[in-house]
């Protein structure tokens, strides 16, 4: 297989083994081994079971992250067009093998080494491999010394490096492992993956609870020793405690809820190829984007006609050939006007190109071989019901268009009739008639006449518009038609006015974006009248919105520019290094910029980006390899759909901290109040072990999965450096841990007063500390609104995960056995009502609390996203 080895796989067993290897994991083990010398088997058998099954549930974890991250290495994999059978193909760069021909070009990365057969202005970058940062002419017919340097091989190209210049066919001689740059990965230690920048602050975060929960547990263990409680009792309750404080699970839960976001993005057609950038997408405040293929449908459509004095609209677009005829909104059949028949033959007669059928999910798609343009006149013919050119008119000769004629005529032989069938550039051919076709006859083109057809030309151009005229001359025979004579003397028919339209869901995306609190700017180098027209069509451009050329931002140094970037919403006629310098000033005014591109030299301004995007379909593979983000579909809907999905990851991750360490510092507080009040132990130590393996495991995966609230795309973009704690997090997770902890306290003095019985008061406190955790999982669905605002049953893997946990707990105080080994007794009725009550004191109050507040907010206090509590 043409592929690089990855190193030694990591077996199964040792991910398995790896989640015992925690510090603390190690201490409890040995508290285990302690209390099994004492006599206690039945707490250290059930200690172990829950330490395996905590370490079974980071394993699935593991193993599922590893698979979503390899899923989306597979679909970035690149691919190679090969000569096989005599057929180019595309095939993926690890199915090549010695002796096949591969056909690379501008912007290709080299997927093996190779010996050059053919070359046309041919340099490859090598610097990966040289060390030369300008890049290496090739030449197919050099003579290479054995033993010379990589650099001095003009004739070959490796696996790695990039085509920046020219075409060239490459037989293959070396794949894999014995490329050059197989043996340098050969020598190369395998470098671990970089955590993201999200990571990076819940490694230091944990890090720094692991100190906290430490101390706190040794406060616990002094106080409760100092009370009368045995020393390894304590020791035993202070290391289950610091065990369930400790979100060690933060890591894993991160991982899976980034990988499975990536893989939501993908099926959203946003295939994601640097992690960070996932984090980066919710702080974006400009996008900056192309215009051809991704604000438009990159398939230029024939949108109006002029023909006999008449303005006649087309509709449909794309290559789809379904469409009316309309003049004045009234549908008309083109085939009984003269002129328009005859416009609609000769451009499918003048022309080269073809329409392939193609299968697509949900039906039939076409694509056009050939130019684009002529492509948009045969689907304009098919939709007059002119499917076969060739079928009516014999194709006898042709005078290909060229750029200084700027006309393409082709010789036609219907019947005994001859034709010349000419279309091309308005001016250049309204020039070459002298008469024109009117009210179905020929008529002598007058001065009244051409300047009747140079106005519509006007008209059609100022609305973006590439616009074409076609015309014919009658022969007598093919003698008479001497190829002087083709394009002299003709009879106007008519102009053709053809756009590439915007995609259909892009305007919504923009406006999507814009309610978003993100500015749309659109980098193109076509025309500044086509760009400005589609800007407004997609609303981009704002009243007082500044358009600018290439040539204006060549007259302005990069001062100057920073100071109007803010204004300006599209750049027209620009060069890759301009949109390098937008970027650049953009960044300069503090915005987070996404930028998109497709070609080599997009690869500065892409990789500047905060966020770099590649065109997935048209993209070069140096694009792709510069961005942090590939678009399947070339489409600027899914650069929103692929913002939302990443701020809806964030949210997510940061509803499960929220969660988390709620949840602890409810754990941590139960103990800790008690041991100070010199109360006995409200909590056994396997029973702290077991409400932070049901509570903290699958409830917390569920929120990693949660949907997005609905208003995501109506906040404002985060800041960049905004903190985990940022916006009265640390006050939420702080209140609600606190209140958990202080009602479990309530419940357990209550009832230890009551009846006097241990058992029973550790067990309703170790009901209500369950349940009021499993109550918060909901009110963390929403990170401002609370429980009150999300519908409780939205997500399904949390309604599921919630009932397992419940189970889970049943049976430690329903199953005697099970009940024996956690130390608990059956709860009744009356009991559970109570404990339900009192668990939902901590989310409930606080949530009604908040509500009383927004309601006593004055009108326009809604949107402040500064609620603490």
């Amino acid at each position: 297989m043409n592929l690089l080895s990855e190193g030694t796989k990591v077996s199964l067993l040792t991910v398995f083994l790896n989640q015992f290897r925690d510090f603390m994991i190690l201490v409890l083990l040995a508290a285990t081994l302690i209390s099994g010398l004492l006599g206690e088997y039945t707490d250290a058998i059930t200690i172990i079971a829950i330490i395996v099954l905590n370490g079974i549930l980071g394993f699935v974890q593991e193993i599922r992250a590893e698979r979503s991250l390899a899923a989306l290495k597979e679909l970035t994999a690149p691919v190679a067009r090969v000569r096989r059978g005599g057929k180019v193909i595309e095939v993926p760069a690890k199915e090549l093998v010695p002796g096949d021909i591969v056909l690379l070009e501008d912007g290709d990365r080299v997927p093996a080494d190779g010996r050059i057969l053919k070359a046309i202005a041919f340099d490859v970058e090598e610097s990966a491999l040289t060390g030369e940062s300008v890049p290496a002419s090739k030449d197919p017919k050099a003579v290479i010394e054995e033993n010379s340097n990589l650099g001095d091989r003009k004739n070959m190209v490796y696996m790695g490096t990039m085509v920046t210049r020219g075409k060239a066919e490459v037989v293959v001689t070396a794949i894999g492992m014995g490329t050059e740059m197989g043996k340098i990965a050969d020598l190369m230690q395998q470098s671990e993956e970089q955590l993201t920048p999200l990571q990076q602050r819940l490694d230091q975060l944990g890090k720094t609870l692991v100190w906290i929960s430490l101390g706190i547990t040794v406060l616990v263990v002094i106080a409760g020793v100092l009370h009368g409680h045995a020393l390894y009792e304590m020791f035993l309750a202070g290391v289950s405690l610091a065990v369930a404080a400790i979100p060690e699970g933060l890591p894993a839960i991160v991982t899976i809820a980034l990988a499975l976001g990536v893989q939501r993005m993908i099926k959203r057609n946003a295939i994601v190829r640097k992690l960070p950038s996932v984090e980066t997408l919710g702080c974006a405040t400009v996008i900056c984007s192309d215009k051809t293929g991704t604000l438009t449908q990159n398939r230029m459509t024939v949108q109006k006609l002029f023909a006999d004095g008449t303005y006649v609209t087309v509709t449909g677009s794309g290559y789809q050939q379904t469409g009316d005829f309309l003049i004045d909104n009234h549908k008309i059949d083109p085939n009984k006007r003269p002129a328009l028949k005859s416009l609609v033959e000769i451009a499918a007669a003048c022309n080269n190109a073809a329409l392939i059928e193609k299968e697509v999910e949900g039906g039939v798609d076409y694509a056009v071989q050939g130019d684009p343009t002529e492509g948009a006149l045969l689907v304009l013919a098919r939709k007059a019901g002119f499917l076969d050119a060739a079928a009516v008119y014999e194709r006898v000769g042709e005078q290909p268009f060229d750029s200084d004629r700027k006309l393409m005529s082709v010789l036609v032989k219907a019947g005994t009739d001859v034709f010349a069938f000419v279309k091309g550039a308005p001016d250049i051919l309204l020039d070459r008639c002298s008469r024109v076709l009117a009210g179905g006859r020929e008529e002598s083109l007058g001065q009244n006449m051409r300047k009747q057809i140079q106005a519509a030309n006007l008209e059609m151009a100022e609305g973006a518009m590439r616009n074409l005229a076609f015309a014919y001359r009658k022969f007598p025979n093919i003698e008479a038609a001497r190829e002087a004579e083709w394009e002299r003397e003709l009879v106007f028919v008519g102009l053709c006015g053809m756009i590439d339209p915007p995609r259909e869901e892009v305007k919504g995306a923009i406006a999507t974006a814009r309610s978003a609190g993100i500015r749309t700017v659109m980098i193109t180098g076509d025309h500044q009248v086509t760009a400005m027209a589609i800007a407004k069509e997609l609303e981009i451009l704002p009243t007082n919105g500044r358009v600018m050329t290439g040539v204006e931002l060549d007259a302005i140094d990069d001062e100057k520019l920073a100071k109007l970037v803010n204004d300006v919403y599209v750049y027209a006629r620009v060069t890759p290094e301009h949109k390098l310098r937008i970027v650049r000033a953009l960044q300069a005014n503090a915005h987070v910029v996404a930028m998109t591109g497709d070609g080599v030299n997009d690869a500065p301004a892409i990789k500047q980006a905060d966020i770099g995007i590649a065109m997935g379909q048209s993209g070069t593979d140096v694009a792709k390899e510069a961005s942090s983000l590939v678009l399947a579909d070339d489409n600027f809907a899914t650069i929103v759909a692929a913002v939302e999905e990443g701020r809806g990851i964030y949210d997510n991750i940061k509803k499960f901290i929220r969660y988390l360490l709620a949840s602890n510092v409810g754990e941590i507080v139960t103990m800790f109040a008690a041991m100070l009040a010199g109360l006995p132990l409200p909590l056994a130590p396997i029973q702290i072990l077991w409400v932070n393996l049901v509570t903290d495991g699958l409830p917390a995966i569920a929120l990693g999965v949660d949907s997005p609230e609905g208003d995501i795309m109506k906040r404002r973009p985060r800041d960049v450096h905004e903190g985990i704690f940022a916006k009265g997090m640390a006050t939420k997770i702080l209140s609600r841990g606190i209140l958990i902890g202080l009602v479990t306290l309530a419940v357990f003095v209550w009832s230890l007063k009551t009846d006097k019985n241990l058992a029973h008061a550790q067990t309703m406190a170790y009901a209500t500390l369950t349940m009021a955790q499993l109550i918060l999982v909901f009110d963390c669905r929403s990170l401002e609104g609370g429980i009150m605002k999300r519908n409780p049953l939205g997500n399904v893997w949390l309604i599921l995960a919630v009932i397992s946990s419940v189970v889970l707990f049943a049976f430690t105080i329903y199953v005697p056995k099970l009940a024996k080994a956690f130390h608990t007794v059956p709860l009744g009725l009356t009991d559970g009502i109570i404990v339900l009550v009192l668990a939902a004191i901590p989310t409930f109050a606080l949530s009604i609390r908040r509500l009383g507040r927004n309601a006593l907010r004055p009108k326009g206090g809604a949107n402040d996203n500064r609620q603490a509590a």
